[in-house]
C-alpha cells in the first residue's frame, strides 16, 4: 500500500514536470518549422502522449487480454473529450481552428463510428461472434496513413502562410534543445503514467475487478494522464491549439494506429457490452461537434466544460454500476456451487 502511494506521489510529479517540458519543446519547433502548433498537437505530442495507450494494448494483445486492450483504447478516447478537453475548458475556455472542427473533429467520429461497425459482425454480418478481425486492423491502419498524408499537406500549407506573418513568436530554444525538451517531456509522461496506471490496476485487480471495467475506468484514464497533464499545461500557458490538436489526434491515433495495430497483430474477440461505452464515445465526440456551434461559434465555453465533466462523472458511476453488478452475479454463482459442493 505504501509503495503504491510512493508510485503515485513520484508518478504525478513526472507527468507536471514532463508535460512543461513536452509544451516547451513543441512551441518552440513548431515556431522554428514555420507550422502551426495545431499541426505539431495533432502529430508530435498527440502521438507522444498516447505511448501509453500503445504500450498498454500491445502488452495486453501478448497476454491475450483483448477486453483490456479495447476498453484501454475507447476508454482513453471518452476521457479526453469529456474529462481532459471539460478540465481544460473549465481552466481557460478553448478557441478552436475551423479545419479541426470540419476536418478533425470529424475524422476522430469517423474512427469511433467505424469501430462500431467492425465490432458487431453478428448484428451485421450474422456471424456466430465478434471481433476486430486483422482484415479491420488493415483498413484503420490504411485510414491512419491518410490522415498523416493529409497532416503533411496542412503542415506544408501552414509553412507558406507563416512567411507572411508578423506575429510575436513565442519563446524558442535551439532546435537540439527544443527535440531535448521533447524527448524529456515524453519520458517523464510515460514514465509518470505507468507508475500511477500499474499502481492503480495492481490495487483494482486486488478487488476482483473485470479486465473490461479496468480498461475502461483506471487504465483508460491513467493512459491519458499525460494528454490531461500536457492539455492543462498548453492551455495555462495560451498554447489551446495544443490542447484542442493533442486531443483529437490522440483520438484519431487510438483508434486508428494503436487498435489497427492491435488487430493486425491478433484477432481481437469484441465484448458485447463493450457497444455501450462506443455509443458513449460516438455521442461524446458528435456533443464535442455540436458545442462548436452552440453560444460563442468554434469556441468550448467554460459552462460547457462543467457539463463534460459532469457527465464524465456519470459516465464513471454507470460502469463502477455496472462492474459491482457484474461482480455481485460472479461471487453469487461462486456461492451457489460451493454450496452444492
Amino acid at each position: 500500500m505504501l509503495l503504491n502511494v510512493i508510485f503515485v506521489l513520484v508518478g504525478l510529479g513526472l507527468l507536471i514536470a514532463g508535460a512543461e517540458s513536452l509544451v516547451r519543446g513543441a512551441v518552440s519547433i513548431s515556431t522554428k518549422l514555420g507550422i502551426s502548433a495545431l499541426v505539431i498537437g495533432l502529430t508530435v505530442v498527440s502521438f507522444g502522449t498516447s505511448a501509453p495507450e500503445l504500450t498498454v494494448n500491445i502488452a495486453s494483445v501478448i497476454n491475450k487480454s483483448p477486453d483490456l486492450a479495447i476498453g484501454n483504447v475507447i476508454g482513453s478516447n471518452i476521457a479526453n473529450i469529456l474529462l481532459i478537453l471539460g478540465i481544460c475548458a473549465i481552466v481557460k475556455p478553448l478557441s478552436v481552428k475551423s479545419s479541426t472542427v470540419w476536418k478533425e473533429i470529424p475524422l476522430a467520429l469517423l474512427g469511433v463510428s467505424l469501430l462500431l461497425v467492425m465490432g458487431n459482425d453478428v448484428l451485421i454480418d450474422g456471424k456466430g461472434s465478434n471481433a476486430i478481425s486483422r482484415i479491420d486492423g488493415i483498413v484503420l491502419m490504411s485510414l491512419m496513413a491518410i490522415f498523416m498524408f493529409y497532416i503533411v499537406g496542412m503542415a506544408r500549407a501552414e509553412k507558406d502562410k507563416s512567411k507572411d506573418s508578423d506575429e510575436d513568436a513565442p519563446k524558442t530554444y535551439t532546435f537540439l534543445a527544443s527535440i531535448g525538451l521533447v524527448v524529456l517531456g515524453l519520458v517523464g509522461l510515460v514514465a509518470g503514467g505507468q507508475l500511477l496506471v500499474t499502481a492503480a490496476v495492481d490495487f483494482a485487480k486486488d478487488a476482483g475487478l473485470s479486465e473490461a471495467l479496468i480498461g475502461l475506468t483506471i487504465v483508460g484514464v491513467g493512459t491519458s494522464l499525460p494528454e490531461l497533464a500536457t492539455s492543462v499545461v498548453a492551455t495555462r500557458r495560451g498554447q489551446t491549439d495544443i490542447a484542442i490538436g493533442n486531443v483529437v489526434g490522440s483520438n484519431i491515433f487510438n483508434v486508428f494506429w494503436i487498435l489497427g495495430l492491435s488487430g493486425t497483430i491478433l484477432q481481437l474477440p469484441f465484448n458485447s457490452a463493450a457497444s455501450t461505452d462506443i455509443l458513449v464515445a460516438v455521442g461524446a465526440t458528435i456533443l464535442l461537434f455540436m458545442t462548436m456551434f452552440l453560444g460563442k461559434k468554434h469556441k468550448l465555453t467554460r459552462t460547457e466544460g462543467i457539463v463534460f465533466v459532469t457527465l464524465y462523472v456519470c459516465y464513471i458511476g454507470f460502469l463502477v454500476y455496472r462492474g459491482n453488478l457484474s461482480l455481485g452475479g460472479f461471487l453469487l454463482l461462486k456461492r451457489y456451487n460451493s454450496d452444492d459442493l
